[in-house]
């Protein structure tokens, strides 16, 4: 798509009714000056969404703060109180449960550790809670995806587990939830969650050799017990682009709508499976991530959309404004407009730049035999399952939190509200109208 087809369409309205998490403070926390996770992305990523005009294709949410009882849905009680009690003044009288949670120099103690946690775990489980209600088809998080975390340790910068948290609260009202990931990295904290289940399939796109981080997630990977065939791991090489990795997820991810039929999606967009990420090694551009967005998008299914890894920042703040406009199905132009961070996109100030004349850093090393026998091996085992498992009527259990309709920030209705409640987001949305 070239610059002319790239033109803004602000006008159209959205036939995809999207809410839209975001809590300023998240992005003030900060995990070191030498560590590449950097929560500050997300203050980009906030700012051009808003400066693009996109907030006014969706309703905006500040969600209340995930709290104790929340974080027992899924991990267990000694960890969740040391995640609220420790604190870096602190950590030295915790030295005996650091190497035990896994605590240190990937996942540190840093000021406001639980209120982070806190903040991107609560926009999880509220739109969890929203898209049960039939509210909206897309929820969107940027915040949240954090798929490494385990039940009782931290890992890859990764604490709570939002993901598990917030399919938990989809699986209330839907029998058979569908997690898809496309984060350089594994997911294997969500994976272990639900490795002996049939009630969630799922499916990681990802780097594997047996070294990579996490070391996990091979093609033989598939689930035990109840669970047997119901993880579907994708394990790819070094380099692999756009056209490659689009001929291997739509086909699977097409079989696993057939196959499993999801009434609910959720989809863990991490954009460190981007060309020119920090920590990655895969050449996926904006457009071939986002493609597979819109690709999950066009089933029509109640789908939460959720951040993860990612670690240039600006490329993760295009990557995620670019995809929340595929979400309300509107075109953006390619030229950034001003924003408080536009000295981040220097010298091009472009929305997708183009670096067609940049040399991969890495060759793809994925050949289409490969690709070919992977699809072949995964569609067979799709092909085993009988039916999509079902569920025996039961009632269902109350929310994890309350729903407060009224905390809609962009309802014209809830506009006094939302100023007196929610300053931060008053001020940001009124700088871009």
């Amino acid at each position: 798509m070239d610059n002319t087809e790239f033109d803004t369409i602000l006008n159209s309205t959205s036939k995809t009714r999207v809410c839209y998490f975001f809590d300023q403070q998240v992005g003030s926390y900060f995990y070191g000056p030498y560590h590449p996770m950097k929560p500050h992305r997300l203050c980009l990523t906030n700012n051009l969404v808003l400066n693009y005009g996109l907030h006014k294709k969706m309703d905006l949410y500040k969600a209340r703060r995930a709290d104790e009882e929340d974080m027992l849905k899924f991990h267990s009680s000694d960890y969740v109180d040391f995640l609220q009690r420790v604190t870096p003044d602190s950590v030295n009288e915790w030295k005996d449960f650091l190497k035990r949670f896994h605590i240190g120099e990937d996942c540190p103690v840093f000021p406001g550790l639980w209120d982070y946690c806190s903040i991107y775990s609560a926009g999880s489980i509220e739109g969890a809670m929203k898209l049960n209600h039939r509210m909206y088809d897309i929820a969107i998080n940027w915040s949240g995806g954090l798929h490494h975390a385990r039940k009782d340790e931290a890992s890859g910068f990764c604490y709570v587990n939002d993901i598990v948290l917030a399919i938990l609260e989809l699986l209330k009202y839907h029998p058979r939830v569908l997690y898809i990931d496309i984060d350089v990295h594994h997911g294997d904290g969500v994976q272990e969650a639900f490795y002996s289940t049939n009630r969630v399939m799922t499916v990681s796109f990802h780097k594997y050799d047996g070294e990579f981080f996490p070391g996990t997630g091979n093609l033989d990977d598939i689930g035990i017990h109840n669970g047997k065939l119901y993880s579907v791991n994708v394990p790819l090489r070094d380099g692999i682009d756009d056209k490659s990795y689009l001929s291997i997820f739509k086909p699977v991810i097409q079989g696993v709508m057939d196959y499993y039929r999801p009434s609910a999606i959720v989809l863990q967009c991490g954009a460190d499976s981007l060309r020119f990420d920090r920590l990655g090694c895969f050449n996926l551009t904006i457009k071939g991530h986002a493609e597979c967005v819109r690709f999950v998008k066009s089933f029509n299914v109640p789908t939460m959309v959720l951040g993860g890894g990612g670690y240039t920042v600006r490329n993760v703040a295009r990557c995620w404004t670019y995809e929340t406009a595929v979400c309300v199905d509107t075109e953006v132009s390619n030229e950034l407009p001003y924003n408080d961070y536009i000295q981040f996109y220097s010298p091009d100030f472009q929305l997708i730049p183009d670096h067609s004349h940049i040399p991969y850093k890495f060759e793809n090393n994925n050949p289409k035999h490969y690709l070919e026998n992977l699809k072949i091996k995964i569609l067979e085992n799709l092909r085993i399952l009988q039916w999509a498992p079902a569920v025996q009527i039961q009632e269902v259990p109350p929310d994890i939190m309350s729903l407060d309709i009224d905390e809609n920030l962009d309802s014209k209705d809830n506009m006094d509200k939302r100023k007196k409640k929610h300053p931060d987001f008053a001020s940001l949305s009124d700088q871009s109208d």
